[in-house]
């Protein structure tokens, strides 16, 4: 009894996972093996079309443009989040609490109402706008709104504390007598975070990378209220096909390739760290 109490305690979780998850990705997964209708709908005909399609260099284009966008957010948002982190852990600790406090906050507010600030943010009437003509700047502002720059900012915003966070765990344990003693041995302040804290926290900045990317190549609601419409990615092009073009096989056909490239970068991630964390033990 003692061997199976934690598959006991972890049944409800597994229970709800597969009843609410797996199963309806297996669902998902079998219409993408099928005809859309004439009128819509499903056509319950076996075929291979719909994930020929998604190599369409249409569609391909539109992952290899989502993934880019997805690819610097992500970059931008560890660059950020890690700076961010790493001033948390060398804080007072007693300090460091009321700090991640402040991190995680944005979370407290509902996806669509950080979203749409942006948009007050960035439009020609807006704060940025108005602050410019405060500060005495007569000419005409480049576009803010509706531009690739404008989702890439939207996208590190609401998903920057998840990366300090994963980065603030590992630089939170780092033991300092480590930085010392690599300065004591002549290495610079530089060459000690370069060679030292970076590598020895490095799980926590691939975990990060990898949520931020893995949640910014799906996301829909962002590329469609700060990007205006103006390009699609691929959560838009697969909300596309299921809500308006009505042909869900398709749309299933990119949903699962879209997972696929999640569970593949997610799974790489888990190798990377567990190799590090066994490259740690056989130092120590």
């Amino acid at each position: 009894m003692k061997d199976r109490r934690p598959l006991y305690l972890m049944a409800p979780a597994l229970a709800w996972l597969t009843a609410f998850m797996v199963i309806p990705c297996l669902l998902i997964l079998a219409l993408a093996f099928f005809r859309r209708g004439l009128y819509g709908g499903i056509e319950y005909t076996f075929t291979l079309e719909n994930l020929a399609l998604v190599f369409d260099p249409l569609y391909a284009g539109i992952f290899l443009k989502s993934a880019a966008i997805a690819g610097l957010s992500a970059l931008i948002a560890v660059i950020v989040g890690y700076a961010a982190a790493f001033a948390i852990a060398a804080a007072p600790a007693r300090r460091q609490p009321i700090l991640l406090f402040f991190a995680v906050l944005p979370f407290w507010s509902n996806y669509l109402v950080r979203t749409y600030a942006w948009i007050v943010l960035l439009n020609r009437e807006g704060l940025i706008a108005g602050l410019a003509q405060w500060l005495g700047f007569d000419g005409e502002l480049p576009k803010l709104l509706y531009t690739e720059s404008a989702v890439v900012v939207g996208l590190v915003y609401n998903y920057l504390p998840f990366v300090i966070l994963a980065c603030y765990a590992p630089l939170s344990r780092l033991n300092p007598e480590i930085a010392e003693a690599s300065q004591d041995l002549g290495a610079s302040a530089w060459t000690t975070f370069r060679r030292v804290t970076v590598p020895l926290t490095f799980p926590g900045i691939a975990t990060g990378f990898v949520f931020v990317f893995v949640l910014s190549i799906g996301n829909f609601v962002t590329p469609a209220l700060l990007g205006g419409g103006q390009f699609q990615m691929i959560g838009n092009l697969v909300y596309a096909q299921f809500l308006t073009a009505n042909d869900w096989p398709f749309g299933a056909a990119l949903s699962m390739i879209l997972i696929a490239i999640m569970m593949g970068l997610l799974t790489l991630q888990t190798f990377a760290s567990e190799r590090a964390s066994g490259a740690k033990r056989e130092d120590s």
